[in-house]
C-alpha cells in the first residue's frame, strides 16, 4: 500500500502556476435553437388541421410535417362517405377540375393539402389527386395524423 504514494521533497518539486480562468464571452444558443425547432414542428403539424372543420378519420403515419406557407392553404377533403370538399364546400368530382383551375388563377402558390378519410379506397384518393393535378395544383401534401398526436387521445 505504501508503494502507491510517493512523497516529494519539500523544495525539489516544480510549482504549477494556476492560470486565472477568463470569463466566457460566448452565448450558448443550442438550447434556444432546440426549443425553437420543437415549437416550429408543433406549429407546422397543428396549423393545417386548424383551418378546416370537416371531420375525417386520418390515417396514422410517422413522417415530418411540411413547411408552412404565407397564404391560407387550400384544403381538399375526401370524407368517409366519398364526398369531395374544397375547403368546406362539397364539389362533385366532375366539376372539380374547372373549380380548381379558377382557384389556381387567383392563388400565387400551387400547394394544396389533401385530407382523406383512412377508410375510403385508395382509388378514390388517386382520382381526387388526378383532378387536383388537372386543375393546376402539382404540389399536393397529404395530411395525416402523427402517431405521437394519436397516442395521447382517447381511442
Amino acid at each position: 500500500m505504501g508503494a502507491l504514494f510517493q512523497e516529494k521533497e519539500a523544495g525539489g518539486g516544480r510549482r504549477r502556476r494556476r492560470r486565472k480562468a477568463k470569463p466566457m464571452a460566448e452565448i450558448n444558443v443550442t438550447p434556444f435553437v432546440d426549443v425553437m425547432l420543437v415549437l416550429l414542428i408543433v406549429f407546422m403539424v397543428a396549423a393545417p388541421m386548424l383551418t378546416v372543420g370537416v371531420p375525417v378519420q386520418l390515417p396514422r403515419v410517422s413522417a415530418d410535417a411540411l413547411p408552412a406557407e404565407q397564404e391560407e392553404p387550400l384544403t381538399v377533403t375526401v370524407t368517409g362517405e366519398g364526398a369531395v370538399m374544397i375547403q368546406e364546400t362539397e364539389v362533385p368530382v366532375s366539376e372539380m377540375a374547372a373549380r380548381l383551375e379558377a382557384i389556381a388563377a387567383e392563388r400565387s402558390g400551387d400547394r394544396v393539402f389533401l385530407r382523406a378519410d383512412g377508410t375510403i379506397p385508395y382509388e378514390r384518393v388517386v382520382q381526387v389527386m388526378g383532378a387536383l393535378n388537372a386543375g393546376g395544383f402539382s404540389n399536393i401534401g397529404l395530411v395525416t395524423d402523427s402517431e405521437a398526436a394519436r397516442d395521447g387521445s382517447d381511442d
